[in-house]
């Protein structure tokens, strides 16, 4: 008999404790979704309740465009809403977020199938990317859309399981407990931290609790399971260097004797080729996209390919064809001998670092760093905002633009160390970079990094830009 891998109304009112307002508990709930806007036939609505805005009262809508269940937070169902969807199902329940979250977790308990979870301060998503890529060489591979990370992201993507025998999931937090949730829903079978660095210190006050914070995701490893881990990292590399049972742990890193290590790595705009040992026997890998951080995490791939039994001809291919979630170091090659790199979508220390050092690798070309504030940084703000400066002085980059109050402090630690005073510019907003970068790109044979919060909304100005 077929394993049952699907969800009832039943199902979930066992779950939640919830109560069938109307239609038949034996229907089958597949397509979930918290969006009116996209919703489809078929689809099951669940009301949602945030701060600004509750879901649940648009579960009318949902059904006029074709809901065919909805599960809703303490809704009394008017009489005449009965009568005209007398075919669909409607279940109430006390909290849709925690029944989302109890329903994917459900859901994950019918599949016995590899799961790896990607956390860190950053490079998640394009890590789960090239995971994806590679495993999807020999499974059907459910993977997290965009960066759906959060409390309802997560759980969204693991009611996605159909004919699925793999996923690659993301997981984000800004506090302390949640990795911990999500992971005790997604209970993964594989766990990758790929490095702990300033992102969300405003909230949590030290990288030790962000440590901490990461290593929550161990809490849901499945017995057997097993731990990837950057070794380059430092945090990581002391932790590792403490625990007594190394057996389950696997290491990547190119500067730290590692498990999986990459040599002779050779960076360019247009991809990354180096060497590294798999089993006793020397590989060359090719990757599509430039940066040293793109190193790191096909090295990633490569061990959990590895753990996976996967071929490392399949491996490298994996690899060599990955596709990197759009604003995450978006590469743009225009006329004019111009490359535009779009890393828009979000900003730490750590991620802006990476960013410029492969902006300085760029040969050949004026190289343009278009940088804006880091958010939520609290009171390391300041400091972390200067240590950009001084990766920017480093890098001794052909022009510096900022738009944002604190983008001033990366203004004045690049004067500081050495950058010329003629070589900066500071912008009052968005509008005015598009006007300058406009200007500068007319002169052609530049690189034009794009990067900032996404609170700054620099995809503004990629867009202005490109237009």
């Amino acid at each position: 008999m077929e394993e049952k891998k699907y969800v009832t109304a039943q199902d979930v009112i066992n779950i939640c404790n919830g109560q069938l307002a109307l239609g038949d508990a034996n229907t089958v709930l597949e397509n979930f979704s918290n969006d009116t806007r996209t919703i489809n036939i078929g689809d099951i609505y669940i009301g949602i309740k945030g701060e600004n805005f509750d879901g649940n009262t648009l579960y009318e809508e949902a059904l006029q465009k074709g809901a065919k269940a909805c599960i809703l937070q303490n809704v009394a169902i008017k009489e005449e809403v009965k009568q005209k969807y007398a075919d669909r199902t409607i279940i109430i329940v006390e909290n849709t977020m925690d029944a989302v979250q109890k329903i994917a977790e459900y859901k994950r308990s019918l599949y016995n199938i590899p799961v790896v979870a990607v956390t860190g301060s950053v490079g998640k998503t394009s890590t789960k990317d090239i995971i994806a890529s590679v495993m999807a060489e020999k499974y059907n591979v459910l993977k997290t859309e965009g960066n759906f990370n959060n409390q309802l992201g997560l759980p969204l993507t693991i009611l996605k399981l159909k004919d699925h025998n793999a996923m690659v999931v993301e997981m984000g937090m800004n506090q302390l407990g949640e990795i911990s949730k999500l992971t005790n829903i997604a209970k993964p079978t594989i766990a990758v931290i790929t490095n702990v660095g300033t992102a969300h210190i405003g909230n949590l006050g030290s990288r030790e609790n962000i440590l901490r914070a990461k290593l929550e995701i161990l809490e849901g490893l499945q017995n057997g399971g097993k731990v990837v881990i950057n070794n380059d990292n430092d945090l990581l590399h002391k932790w590792y260097e403490e625990q007594k049972n190394k057996e389950n742990i696997i290491t990547f890193g190119i500067e730290n004797k590692s498990d999986v290590m990459a040599k002779n790595a050779i960076l360019s705009e247009d991809g990354s080729v180096y060497d590294t040992v798999v089993d006793g026997k020397n590989y060359k890998v090719e990757i599509g996209v430039g940066g040293n951080h793109f190193v790191l995490n096909s090295l990633c791939a490569i061990a959990i390919g590895n753990l996976l039994e996967i071929s490392t001809e399949d491996i490298l291919d994996g690899i060599l064809h990955f596709e990197l979630t759009k604003r995450r170091m978006q590469i743009e090659k225009l006329q004019n001998n111009v490359v535009v790199i779009n890393d828009c979508y979000n900003a730490n220390y750590d991620s802006m670092k990476a960013a410029i050092e492969y902006l300085g690798k760029i040969a050949n070309y004026k190289k343009i760093a278009v940088l804006g504030d880091m958010l939520e940084l609290g009171e390391f703000s300041e400091r972390l905002h200067r240590q950009v400066g001084e990766v920017v002085a480093k890098e001794k980059l052909d022009c510096l633009i900022c738009v944002g109050e604190e983008s001033k402090y990366i203004i004045d630690e690049a004067i500081k160390n050495g950058m010329e005073r003629q070589k900066v510019i500071y912008l009052n907003n968005n509008d005015e970079a598009i006007l300058k970068l406009k200007e500068i790109m007319k002169e052609g044979n530049v690189s034009i990094l794009i990067k900032a919060s996404n609170g700054m909304n620099f995809q503004k100005i990629y867009n202005g830009i490109m237009n």
